[in-house]
């Protein structure tokens, strides 16, 4: 067991869109980034992912359905084959929870892409 606290370990990496592991638990992974700026559309084919705001606002765009507009302490759910686009206008700190072996850009491989995360102290 180790207990993490949040704002300490977003203080830790200044990296953004590159997710860092806080914790694992039942196949699952906590994972923690900061984002700016637009993501790539992407999907999960086999994983749900939720996306919870620690600090700042977070867009996550849709094609198929309005933009959810996510503030601090919300979260949001986006189920396993819906493709979508996290927007920040200004820097926010996003906690994930998804299967440990999601990929952050899903089905699709850029330069954003991340496999081999690193976790938070």
């Amino acid at each position: 067991m180790q207990q993490v606290t949040l704002s300490a370990a977003f203080d830790s990496f200044d990296e953004q869109w590159a997710p860092r592991v806080a914790a694992e638990l039942n196949g699952q992974a906590v994972k923690l980034a900061k984002v700016e700026g637009e993501f790539v559309w992407h999907s999960h084919d086999d994983a749900d992912e939720l996306f919870l705001v620690v600090t700042g606002e977070l867009d996550v765009e849709f094609r198929d359905r309005d933009t959810a507009t996510l503030a601090e302490g919300d979260l949001l759910v986006v189920p396993a084959g819906v493709e979508h686009r996290p927007v920040a206008d200004d820097e926010a700190e996003v906690l994930l929870f998804e299967p440990a072996e999601t990929r952050n850009t899903g089905n699709v491989e850029t330069e954003r892409t991340r496999t081999d995360l690193e976790r938070v102290d």
